[in-house]
């Protein structure tokens, strides 16, 4: 198993300007959530003064609005900010080169992939429903033990990255429709699957490193914060659960804002690489279809793409009557 960290690596830190702008939206809806809800509290519990069960209910309310409405525009938003960075990880694997204005030319990628973000969507959700089959029927712990004999006593690391590698596994197929414009949308992305139905091994198994890796520091910084809460147990409750939300910020930037876009990298990379020079195959289809019934769904969908679509104005050609047969 060839492991691509440090390609990935470099992407990453070109693609920089997209690692920033998904964050900044992730930070924009998260204060966006404080101030609703500060709202809320003070209109309930303070302008009002509603108590008991009618300042629940309101509270409830307000969050299962927040809830429904703004999770949903963050989703969209994100996801879109997501395709971009993927689209231009894909051309930077590609090509080794990084385009000038990165952040017009994935945005410019999508729109032109997908004229309404809801066929990106549509087929998103599919995509991500035939991996979760497959993976459940193929790349199972049992099999992931076969192929990296040395992780047979660490059941829980590989099943933690299949679960990582599940989450950014239809970016890496969306990172292939990119790269493959002349195709049609549900034909590349059949394509795609096909490719991570050849290469499941080495994407999963550099996955298994990171987890590796990620629960190897994540020991080493508990240690560091058992000596840290001892050291701060004279401060007292107000210095010391001040301290502990600046760490807990510190950690969650660190994951959401760094870790997880180059974990994505690794993953887009890896597949990319692994799959370059490879082409989809009948056998590999039949093998995936047999193990995924959404998968019929997305050949389906490709075959009726592959059909030619009548122009107006075609005429249509009737068969003329042969000798002996009535016209």
């Amino acid at each position: 198993m060839v492991l691509h960290f440090g390609k990935a690596t470099r992407i990453f830190l070109r693609t920089m300007p997209w690692v920033v702008a998904r964050f900044a939206v992730g930070v924009a809806f998260a204060l966006l959530a404080v101030l609703w809800f500060g709202i809320v509290l003070w209109i309930v519990f303070g302008s009002i003064g509603l108590s008991g069960l009618i300042g629940l209910g309101a509270l409830l309310l307000a969050t299962v609005i927040f809830g429904g409405f703004v999770m949903l525009v963050r989703r969209y938003v994100l996801y879109l900010v997501a395709a971009g960075h993927v689209a231009v990880i894909a051309h930077a694997v590609d090509t080794g080169e990084v385009p000038d204005n990165q952040l017009r030319f994935g945005k410019e990628k999508v729109s032109g992939r997908f004229v309404e973000a809801s066929g990106l969507f549509a087929v998103d959700q599919v995509v991500k429903t035939v991996i979760k089959q497959f993976n459940e029927a193929v790349a199972s712990v049992g099999r992931l033990v076969d192929f990296v004999p040395a992780l047979r006593q660490l059941m829980g690391i590989v099943t933690a990255a299949i679960g990582m590698a599940a989450s950014y596994l239809d970016q890496a197929i969306l990172a292939h429709m990119f790269l493959h414009e002349e195709k049609g949308t549900w034909t590349a992305a059949r394509d795609g699957l096909v490719l991570y139905g050849k290469t499941w091994k080495p994407v999963l198994g550099s996955t298994a490193v990171i987890v590796v890796g990620m629960q190897a520091v994540t020991l080493a910084f508990v240690a560091v914060l058992a000596v840290v809460s001892g050291a701060l147990g004279g401060f007292g409750t107000i210095v010391e659960a001040a301290v502990w939300l600046v760490v807990g910020g510190f950690v969650a930037v660190g994951y959401f804002g760094i870790l997880s876009p180059w974990i994505k990298t690794v993953v887009i990379t890896t597949y990319l690489v692994e799959s370059e020079g490879m082409s989809p195959d009948s056998e590999t289809m039949d093998y995936i279809a047999d193990r995924s019934s959404k998968f019929t769904e997305v050949l389906s969908r490709a075959d009726e793409e592959a059909e030619p679509t009548p122009k107006p104005g075609d005429a249509v050609v009737e068969d003329e009557p042969t000798a002996g047969t009535p016209g």
